[in-house]
Order: structure tokens, then sequence, then C-alpha cells
């Protein structure tokens, strides 16, 4: 029978581990549970230790992809879902994606996510249908989340989780395995619990690392849409899928680094000349106006007086 290898990157987290860990537990002898302890301090190696039917890791802090790479080293399983430990996995649901895989001979089998908050569904989102993946990926419409797949392990063998990426790392996993083209097929149920929080994630830094993340996040687009100039697959529906995006990213990258947005900006415009900016109201008209340096100084200068952020 085929198998899945769970991995599950840990840092100090021992708080939910335990729950994300007994999300996985099978009894169909399925289902192989990796945990990489990424230098925790707060006694989740020795917890570990104490544990059956875990292959456990560890190494010194070096961040989520290097663990969730060392992880993918030592799987078995023909199929891999990635877990984050403060998130749980609907088994029963896994179980169904593994069938599926196998009877399609998919690639990827995506589904959709719960969002809980301790013991309460907040939200369930189901798999959006869309008849171009690539589009999906990047920003036409909602992808779930990248937890809530079961992929193929020989199909990314070849796709690392990418530490120059680490802030936008399951992002930037997706796009790069959408580009090669999977077979995908839908599984109609929500194979994740997402847990939301108000402990520290990474997906959701603050200061410079925001900086820094909203830059991985633009460079990810940059490659993608190389790529698919290279491939000639740049689509207009793709590059409009990417504007969804993009125009987000550049507008708040202006908050810290005006010449990088003017940058962003300016290469949306070469994507789409006729792309308008999707403001409205007051700061709409000066974007019309003024244009988009001239407007982000200004949004600059009222933040900092609102603020009192002046250096």
């Amino acid at each position: 029978m085929s198998t899945i290898s769970i991995i599950i990157p840990t840092y100090n987290r021992l708080w939910s581990l335990p729950e994300a860990i007994n999300s996985c537990r099978s009894n169909n002898g399925v289902i192989e549970i990796i945990v990489v302890d990424d230098g925790s301090t707060d006694g989740t190696w020795e917890w570990l230790n104490t544990q059956i039917n875990i292959v456990s890791l560890k190494q010194t802090n070096q961040g989520k992809c290097w663990a969730v790479n060392k992880g993918f080293e030592i799987a078995t399983g023909k199929y891999i879902k990635f877990l984050d430990s403060d998130d749980k996995i609907d088994i029963a649901a896994t179980e169904e994606q593994l069938k599926i895989a196998e009877e399609m001979n998919a690639d990827i089998v995506v589904s959709g996510y719960r969002l809980f908050e301790d013991e309460k569904i907040l939200k369930e989102q189901s798999w959006i249908y869309c008849d171009d993946f690539i589009a999906q990926q990047l920003g036409e419409c909602d992808s779930s989340h990248y937890s809530a797949y079961l992929f193929k392990k020989e199909f990314i063998a070849d796709i690392p989780h990418r530490p120059d990426f680490a802030y936008r790392d399951d992002r930037m996993f997706v796009i790069e395995a959408a580009l090669k083209n999977p077979s995908v097929v839908v599984h109609n149920g929500y194979a994740l619990y997402h847990r939301k929080h108000e402990e520290n994630r990474l997906q959701f830094p603050t200061g410079l690392k925001q900086s820094v993340q909203h830059s991985q996040h633009l460079e990810i687009y940059k490659r993608a849409i190389n790529t698919l100039k290279e491939q000639d697959l740049l689509s207009k529906r793709r590059i409009n899928a990417c504007l969804n995006i993009l125009w987000s990213l550049v507008h708040w990258i202006a908050k810290t680094d005006l010449q990088e947005a003017i940058s962003g900006f300016n290469w949306i415009k070469e994507l789409n000349p006729d792309f308008v900016i999707p403001e409205k109201g007051a700061v709409g008209f000066l974007y019309d106006k003024l244009g988009f340096a001239t407007t982000e100084k200004l949004l600059s200068i009222r933040r900092k007086l609102k603020f009192g952020l002046w250096k």
C-alpha cells in the first residue's frame, strides 16, 4: 500500500505540537510522521523522545526551510504532506486524498480547509474550481492552503523549500510546482484545520522582517513571470492574475522603500500598460492626477503626521 509522509517542522510549539501529531495518526498504516525540531528550547525534543511511531530529527535553529528539507530527505512515502506544528490535518480526508491520487495518477491532490480557534470552526473554505492552476496560484482566485495539498514525492523531488524565500516559502514552493504543469485532482472536502492564534507566525512578521517578506514575495512573481515568458506561457489571463497580488505588494513596499515600490509599479505597467490603480475616493483621485510616486510620498507624510513617525 502506498504511504504518505507528513513532514512537521517545529520550533518552540510544544503547546500545539502534540495535537498536530495526533491529528496525523492513522489506523491504516499509511502514514509516516516526521517531526523536525528546529532547535526548540521549550522541551520539544525531550517530549519527542517519549513518543512512539514518530520519526524525530533535531537540528540547530536554522529555520523552517532547512527543517522541511531535512525531513524530505528521509521521507519514505510515495506522497508528501507538509504540516505546520500549530495546525492539524483531517486524517480521513487525507486518506481519501491518497486514494484519489492512486486512482487518478495525480501529481497533486488539492482540498479545502477549515479555519479554527480553540475548538470552534470559524470558516470553511472549499476548493475553488479553476481551469488554469497556474493562474489560480498566481492570484486569480483563492487556492486554499498548501498544507491541504497532497504531493507526489517524485513530482516535487526537485523543488526544495528555499531559505532565501523563508517568509514566503510555501507560496514559492506551490508556484514552482504549478509551473511544472502538474496533474491536479480535487478532493471535495477539507483536508486541513488551520489554526487562528495570537502566537508568532513566520507568515506574519512585523517591522523590517515584514519589508523583507514583501520583497521576497515580489521576487517570487518576477521569477514566475520570467519562467512563463521563457516557456511562451505568459498569457494575458496569467498577467492579470499576478496583478491582483502585485498592486497590493508595491503599495505595501512603498511604506518602507519607495524606490523599490516605484520600480515594482513600473514593472506592473510594463506587464499591462492599461493597468488602472484599483483605488477609489480621494486616494484614487491622487493616483490618477499625481501618479504613483508622488501619491505614495504624500501618503507617507500623512502616516508620519498621524502616527508620529518622523525620524
